[in-house]
């Protein structure tokens, strides 16, 4: 099969995946993180407008100067939505303000200088620049917005495999990589040789867009669907920095020590960490307290944030459980699930951090010790 062929048959894949993709998370059949979803929807359908010009050429259908102008215009407010999308991940009820419409500055420069580019080559160069860099600072801010959420999320779960949104840091690391091997191949058909072929840069595009798929439609609401109750995590998340947190005074002294030993109780007898779901909110209505006091006495009481504090028990039981003998028939597997993890990853990842050894590394040191 020809390689022009190959190519084709590629572009046909990144592009119908595109916009499949899009309209998956358009219409949300999973029916979770409703605002986000939609704006990563555009963005997909967005970042599909960058390969619709070569499908139509290959397919014989030409294309009106001002159709192509207008995909060029539009592409320039692809990072803009993948940016809102995880503002929306991270804040559902986040409202737009003024300040937002920073965003249209660079777009407008770009839209004045697109209109004027078609005669004027050092202007062609500037609107390229601009729309290849105008990408950075938003995979920047992804990046840095995500990681501060996968600290605060922390203080209201104990679980965050599949909330702390790792695949869209994945997902940016991958489109900087993708912008730099674009300015690099630029620079060679422009001053070196000019290439036809775009294969490679297609094949890892078709790569970025297929394994995103897998793990968006693996995601999990974020935050509960109740209004109420999301309000509240939302506001404990907001102010997780434990200097605001130890400034207020939500129990009083006389209290305080008294809920402490209720709630160490309460972890040792019931149990409470074996629920893989256990979140803030289920706690604090099983110690009978709000989850912004519960989230006081976990900071003040025993210096930890509720993902540390939960986990740590969890550990504890997946120990006594390693070292019983009537559960060696047990897989890893099975002993992550039956200490309250969701999965053999997150169970391996969090033991390792706490006991600096693998679950298998524990069980392995503590049978030659009994030897």
């Amino acid at each position: 099969m020809p390689l022009e062929n190959i190519q084709k048959f590629i572009l046909v894949l990144l592009y119908g995946g595109l916009i499949l993709f899009s309209f998956t998370m358009l219409i949300n059949p999973m029916r979770v993180n409703k605002k986000a979803n939609l704006f990563f929807g555009f963005f997909l359908f967005l970042w599909s407008s960058y390969w619709i010009l070569n499908v139509l050429q290959f397919c014989g259908i030409s294309v009106d100067p001002l159709f192509e102008l207008s995909v060029y215009s539009i592409q320039i407010l692809t990072p803009i939505f993948l940016f809102f999308s995880v503002v929306f991940f991270i804040n559902p009820n986040y409202l737009f303000k003024k300040r937002d419409i920073i965003c249209f500055v660079v777009p407008v420069i770009y839209w004045m200088l697109l209109i004027n580019s078609e005669n004027n080559k050092t202007i062609h160069a500037i609107v390229m620049l601009i729309a290849v860099s105008h990408n950075l600072p938003y995979i920047a801010l992804i990046y840095f917005k995500i990681r501060k959420h996968q600290k605060r999320i922390e203080t209201i779960s104990s679980n965050t495999e599949n909330i702390d949104l790792q695949w869209l840091i994945k997902l940016s690391f991958l489109l900087f990589i993708t912008i730099i091997i674009t300015v690099g191949y630029e620079l060679f058909n422009t001053f070196i040789y000019k290439m036809h072929q775009h294969l490679v840069m297609d094949l890892l595009f078709l790569f970025i867009v297929y394994s995103t798929l897998y793990y968006v439609l693996r995601q999990k609401e974020i935050y509960p669907v109740d209004k109420k109750q999301r309000e509240e995590l939302l506001s404990i998340e907001m102010e997780s920095n434990e200097e605001q947190i130890g400034k207020k005074k939500l129990i009083s002294d006389q209290e305080f020590d008294i809920l402490k030993r209720r709630l160490i109780s309460l972890m040792e007898t019931e149990k409470p960490y074996l629920d893989g779901d256990l979140n803030l909110l289920k706690l604090s209505d099983l110690i009978q307290i709000n989850a912004h006091q519960l989230s006081y006495l976990l900071n003040n009481g025993f210096n930890e944030n509720f993902f540390h504090f939960v986990n740590k028990y969890r550990v504890e039981h997946a120990k006594t459980i390693l070292l019983n003998t009537s559960y060696q028939k047990l897989s890893m597997v099975g002993i992550a699930f039956e200490s309250g993890f969701n999965s053999k990853t997150a169970f391996n990842t969090i033991f390792k951090k706490m006991t600096e050894m693998t679950p298998s590394e524990f069980k392995k040191a503590n049978s030659n010790s009994n030897l």
